[in-house]
């Protein structure tokens, strides 16, 4: 597939408002030492508190703003707070401190079908899915042809989403959060949905998706992402090591990780 890059929104990034300001945030989980050899010592000595545990800080006071237009890589090894910091500026996870503050509708593509009900059809989980975004009725029903035509689930919409293989899930979730067209979309390393046409088909709505000026954060760890960003934040142990041009960026991140 050709990789061309989509047209640039009218407004450069540099002129636009501010759609996402993050503002040293941190986040820290506790690391328990168990050094127990079953399940029944586990539960005995959690019982009695006598489990160690320490803090891990996996974000350090992360900070960077995104202007509306912009489409900036976040880019790392594993373990760097990547998806963490996707998910505290999707406000699934709360932050230890700092603040985020988003001025615009977010679509989280984190894990596609996450919040399925998998007892409901797919069509009702068009719908809840979507009011889980913020969408009303209205703007759902609106929406609606859109969403089924993209997916191409046939009469596998009317089925229960239990009955669906993860590729059917996974074209429901990109065509929900693709179609619904909010103003912040985060993409955390799924952009290869379904077959080989299908995947051509989500890319080139991305593609769509950017010309508009769609406000785009990627996870990734491939320079492919270069066909939409011109931007790359580098996490490294939990804090930013470089925010600047996706070439150059790049090129230093690759430097680090081939001299190691």
């Amino acid at each position: 597939m050709e990789e061309t890059k989509p047209a640039a929104a009218e407004k450069a990034p540099d002129e636009g408002e501010i759609l996402m300001d993050v503002q040293n945030v941190s986040m820290a989980f506790n690391r328990y030492e168990v050094g127990v050899n079953s399940l029944k010592e586990l539960v005995v000595r959690a019982f009695k508190r006598n489990l160690k545990k320490n803090k891990f800080e996996c974000l350090k006071q992360v900070g960077f703003s995104i202007r509306k237009g912009e489409a900036v890589a976040l880019i790392g090894r594993n373990g760097a707070g990547k998806s963490t910091l996707l998910k505290i500026v999707s406000g699934i996870l709360k932050p230890s401190g700092g603040s985020v503050v988003c001025n615009g509708r977010i679509t989280p593509l984190l894990r596609l079908g996450a919040g399925f009900d998998g007892n409901a059809t797919g069509l009702e989980n068009i719908y809840l899915n979507a009011a889980i975004l913020g969408y009303t009725k209205r703007e759902i029903d609106e929406k609606l042809p859109d969403i089924l035509g993209f997916a191409e689930l046939g009469d596998f919409i009317n089925s229960p989403i239990k009955t669906y293989s993860s590729g059917m899930m996974a074209r429901l979730g990109f065509s929900i959060a693709v179609n619904m067209e909010s103003e912040i979309l985060l993409i955390d390393e799924i952009l290869a949905v379904g077959d080989i046409a299908f995947n051509k088909k989500c890319y080139q709505k991305l593609d769509e998706l950017r010309a508009k000026g769609l406000t785009f954060l990627i996870v990734s760890h491939s320079e492919s992402v270069k066909r939409y960003c011109t931007r790359a934040i580098w996490l490294d142990k939990g804090v930013v090591r470089e925010d600047g041009n996706i070439d150059e960026v790049f090129t230093h991140y690759k430097k680090m990780m081939t001299n190691e």
